[in-house]
Parts: C-alpha cells; structure tokens; sequence
C-alpha cells in the first residue's frame, strides 16, 4: 500500500488483523518515524511502492499479495472499489484466495469502466514508445505478446482501472527481480509526470504480472 504521510491507514490493522502488511509513506518528512516504510521518490502514483515492496521482498514473498490503496471505503475516496459502499475490506474479506492462486493474477475491480471496453481500442497512455521504454531489456521484451504489440502502431490495451489487484506469489516470480528494478528505474527516470507515469503504470500491471494486453 502506498500512503501520503497525512493519510489515516489504521483501518488496515484493526479491520485485517489477519493479513500482514507493508504500508508505504511516499511523502515522508522530518516528523516520519524512523521505522517506517518509505519511498526514494514520490511519483508514478501507488507504483513506487509497489514496485518497492516487490523489489525488497522478492525472496520472501507471502503465497498471496494483495496491492490496494490507503482510502478504506467511500464513494467520493474510493469510487473505484467495486464492492458494496465501496469498501476495501470487503474487498478483502471476500476475496477467493484459492482462485488467485490459480489464475496468478486478480484485478479487483470488476466493473469495465472506465479502462477496458466492449471493443477495445488504443489506450491514449501507453504509446509503442512508453511500452518499449517500460519494457526493453525485461523478460517481456522478447516474448510472443510483446512483439504483437510492436507490430502495431500503437499498442492495444484494455484493463479496468484502477491499480488494485492480487497476485500470487509465484506469478510474481515469473519475472526476475531486476525486471521489477528496471521497471522502477522508467518511473524514477521517466519525463512523465506523477500522474502520467501512474497512468502508465495502472494500465500495464496486468501486463507485467503475465496476462495477455486485453
């Protein structure tokens, strides 16, 4: 999970005792206890810290990880959570464990829209240029989905919004480690701002954690 400093996460452990958790302050400052999780760098949305906990964790992954934002519920913070009052731990409490496991990857986010359409199209925020930056020189630069991509002028991709998603852990080592690193060093590195980058990355994870582009 990534946080702002100022936002209130203590819902996580009171209502998910039962889950371990890894909340990140993408924004630390002076008054940021020394023991907390942290970002180098505020940017690319929620995906530093995802990326990070990935990274750091990587040898010791729990069998399940399931990546969500800091708001718990609410329309007006979390219209995105497709559950009834739009409820994060709900989302939690109900979520079929043994079929993450077997499909490796989850989105979290039922609904289609916004993100992935009846007949999907061009998405404005992965150009072939973004995917080749975010991709060249990880596993997926070779591999048979990526190469349909770049046989096209620009990329097909569909997926609902809104980067909350479980993975298995051993979807997520399909992938070596330094392909989450090379990941990370696009968004750091990156001319795109906050925002794009975040966009970039909330339509590609389903990508990144082996599903086909639509």
């Amino acid at each position: 999970m990534a946080k702002l400093e100022q936002e209130d996460t203590d819902w996580v452990a009171e209502e998910l005792p039962d889950w371990q958790r890894a909340i990140y302050t993408v924004n630390p400052s002076d008054l940021t206890p020394p023991d907390t999780l942290t970002t180098s760098l505020n940017k690319g949305h929620e995906s530093m810290a995802y990326l990070t906990y990935v990274i750091d964790n990587y040898s010791s992954l729990p069998s399940i990880i399931a990546f969500i934002h800091p708001h718990r519920s609410g329309f007006w913070n979390a219209w995105h959570t497709d559950t009834p009052l739009h409820d994060n731990v709900y989302a939690l409490e109900n979520l079929q464990l043994p079929f993450i496991q077997q499909n490796g990857y989850v989105n979290l986010r039922c609904n289609w829209a916004p993100g992935c359409k009846k007949a999907p199209g061009t998405n404005q925020h992965i150009t072939r240029q973004v995917w080749q930056e975010v991709f060249n020189e990880t596993s997926t630069s070779s591999s048979n989905n990526s190469q349909t991509v770049l046989d096209s002028s620009d990329p097909t991709i569909a997926v609902a919004c809104c980067a909350q998603f479980a993975v298995s852990r051993e979807r997520i080592r399909k992938r070596p480690v330094e392909d989450y690193v090379k990941i990370r060093e696009w968004v750091v590195h990156t001319e795109l701002s906050d925002r794009k980058s975040g966009r970039v990355m909330e339509y590609l994870w389903h990508v990144i954690f082996g599903m086909d582009p639509v």
